[in-house]
């Protein structure tokens, strides 16, 4: 298998354009399995995010970071062991600046065993872990395929999922803050 994101014949500017594809379907395939748990776990498929739309960031952070790890050609049993802990390094990362920045925690692990403030556990680093080997060895191939298929496509629509993704953010932060003064205000 090829390396991931190698310059071998492409510019920075096409890297970043097959790291961004690779991230955007993460994101999008994070939001699908966290909604298929949600669907399971408590009935409905919608769980709010910290998106409005159908991405989950974190979900593509840490797949583009263990690919980059992956590339570096560390030896098995690291790589493995930076399978386990990237994500839950993310996913902790992710809830404390949501905690700290919007002051609203989006999903709380307090209640269980070998956790570290709500944000990690043991429990879901080790479902994390599972899920990252198998995105890295089992989806990730299929990913380079699909985007070799797509990859003149993805360039001309690269700018609007760009656009997209920026807007989602900066609708979202805008939301969450009027709504955080309008809680400081009394108004909510």
């Amino acid at each position: 298998m090829t390396q991931v994101f190698s310059l071998d014949g492409y510019t920075p500017v096409a890297v970043a354009g097959q790291y961004f594809f690779y991230f955007v379907m993460y994101s999008f395939l994070g939001w699908v399995l966290e909604g298929t748990y949600n669907l399971y776990s408590k009935g409905s498929f919608r769980k709010e995010g910290f998106l409005k739309g159908p991405f989950k960031p974190m979900y593509g952070f840490a797949p583009l970071l263990l690919l980059v790890a992956k590339d570096l050609s560390l030896p098995l049993p690291l790589f493995l062991l930076l399978a386990l802990v990237v994500p839950s390094v993310v996913e902790f990362v992710s809830g404390w600046l949501l905690v700290t920045v919007f002051h609203k925690q989006w999903w709380d692990y307090s209640g269980m065993s070998y956790q570290l403030q709500g944000h990690i556990c043991l429990r879901f680093s080790l479902y994390w872990w599972v899920l990252s080997v198998a995105c890295i060895y089992g989806i990730q191939p299929l990913m380079e395929l699909l985007y070799r298929r797509v990859e003149s496509l993805w360039q001309l629509t690269l700018p609007a999922f760009a656009l997209f993704f920026m807007a989602d953010l900066l609708w979202t932060c805008w939301i969450r803050r009027r709504g955080e003064k309008k809680l400081e205000l009394g108004e909510g």
